[in-house]
């Protein structure tokens, strides 16, 4: 059973109320059979890719760009890794999953509620199932001798050999079926490397009367961003990165948490310049990644009849309004993510699609490619977008954080194609014209010309 909603406030659960009465649709997945017989899915998630960086990707860009769907605008309703992730594999706000940070209580791997998920929707259908990479935070090497369920192959990595982050690409453990493997610091051990190996061998000895599902997710791009020898000096000269909001001038009109941070120094904005090309850097090797897995798919035959899902956990800042390498907050930055899907029965001609698209769609969109019922699912499947057919679709969102080891207070927020309204437990509220203020400059919420605006979507 998944755990009870964990609200930090009544203004929460009120807006959550509403939100869940007005904005989810619900598309129905066909049922399920025995015997599998829907297509191959790969699903290849990122950790903190901005939607900005697909243009540095050259095999995304010819395999998965130029022979699929890139939805324009799509979005976490989290903006971190466990709740997102949990509302990736279950289809489910992070009010119902309630896992809301990266560690216990209220969240982490400890707090997650697997019995049904992906994997068990997949794997009782008859798929073959493999996760390869990062599954949740707080995947601990104590953790390595168990397998969630569904999971036919599990090469998940641990939290880092010392449970830290800076053991993300090398210096790291896996459970391998259980036994925990280590790796070390040199070019055959860097992570992404070993994940893409590992996916090459899952497709090639797949049985090829039975679909898989492959769950790849590498720890690119997340800090410390390390990247691999053979890139080592890729993008060097590459332009900095100076946005209107970039170290943003004037945050008299922020919430206090943003009031309180200083303008970057020199050194700062070096760190992040540099940060911002390692970053590029460690996406080449997820590229290369990407090239593994599409040519092992039409080295076995499977690639016509595969559906192929690219997409980030959540998006990252790069210091506009003065937020450094963050996310939680509810900007643009930290919200929006990548998403292609490349499904050649119906994505055979590259386009882009402009609908309001979420991470709690991409399993409903699963299941129903698949044949298999996603119960539980607050999100939508997106097949009727690739398949280009007339639906209702949302036209504004909900975004959720809940404060944790951090300074971001607890908020609720509602996004729509011209608006950001956030209402904070602080009694703070921002209120953006994104038409009119696409970097989210001016709050707009003591502006009387748009009280209505804010009331209006204060009770969507």
């Amino acid at each position: 059973m998944k755990p009870a909603a964990r609200l930090s406030s009544a203004w929460v659960g009120s807006i959550v109320l509403l939100v869940s009465s007005s904005i989810f649709l619900s598309v129905a997945a066909k049922g399920g059979s025995p015997q599998a017989t829907g297509p191959n899915i790969v699903l290849i998630l990122t950790d903190d890719q901005r939607w900005d960086t697909l243009w540095a990707m050259p095999q995304v860009q010819s395999e998965l760009v130029g022979r699929g769907v890139t939805f324009s605008n799509s979005f976490v309703v989290d903006s971190l890794c466990c709740p997102s992730r949990a509302s990736i594999l279950t289809g489910e706000y992070s009010h119902t999953t309630g896992i809301y940070k990266n560690e216990s209580p209220n969240g982490g791997f400890g707090s997650f509620q697997d019995p049904s998920t992906l994997a068990t929707w997949l794997h009782d259908d008859g798929y073959h199932t493999g996760l390869i990479g990062k599954y949740l935070n707080g995947y601990k090497p104590q953790n390595r001798t168990y397998i969630p369920p569904g999971w036919d192959r599990w090469f998940a990595v641990t939290q880092g050999r010392n449970n830290n982050e800076s053991s993300y690409y090398y210096n790291y453990s896996v459970s391998d079926q259980g036994t925990l493997v280590s790796y070390g610091a040199t070019d055959a051990d860097y992570s992404t490397d070993v994940f893409a190996g590992q996916a090459d061998t899952f497709i090639r000895t797949t049985d090829p009367a039975q679909p898989l599902f492959l769950y790849m997710a590498p720890a690119a791009p997340h800090g410390p961003a390390a990247a691999p020898t053979r890139y080592a000096h890729s993008f060097s000269n590459l332009t900095p990165y100076r946005p209107p909001s970039y170290n943003e001038a004037n945050v008299s009109d922020k919430p206090a948490y943003i009031k309180s941070l200083k303008k970057l120094s020199s050194l700062q904005r070096k760190q992040i310049d540099a940060f911002r090309i390692n970053q590029y850097r460690t996406l080449l090797a997820v590229d290369d990644a990407v090239n593994t897995v599409v040519t092992a798919l039409s080295d076995t035959g499977r690639l016509a009849d595969t559906m192929i899902i690219f997409a980030s956990d959540n998006g990252l800042t790069w210091a506009e309004h003065r937020w450094r390498e963050g996310k939680l907050v509810p900007y643009d930055e930290s919200i929006r993510v990548p998403l292609v899907i490349r499904y050649d029965p119906l994505t055979a001609t590259a386009r882009t699609d402009d609908h309001m698209v979420l991470n709690v769609d991409l399993a409903p969109t699963i299941a129903e490619a698949a044949g298999v019922a996603a119960p539980g699912a607050e999100g939508a499947s997106l097949m009727p977008l690739l398949a280009q057919n007339s639906t209702d679709w949302r036209d504004h969102f909900l975004i959720e954080h809940e404060q944790g080891n951090d300074t971001v207070p607890s908020f609720c927020a509602v996004r729509d194609s011209q608006h950001l309204f956030t209402t904070y437990n602080t009694g703070e509220q921002e209120l953006y014209d994104l038409a009119a203020d696409p970097y989210e400059l001016t709050n707009q919420i003591s502006n009387p010309d748009e009280a209505q605006t804010a009331a209006s979507l204060r009770t969507e």
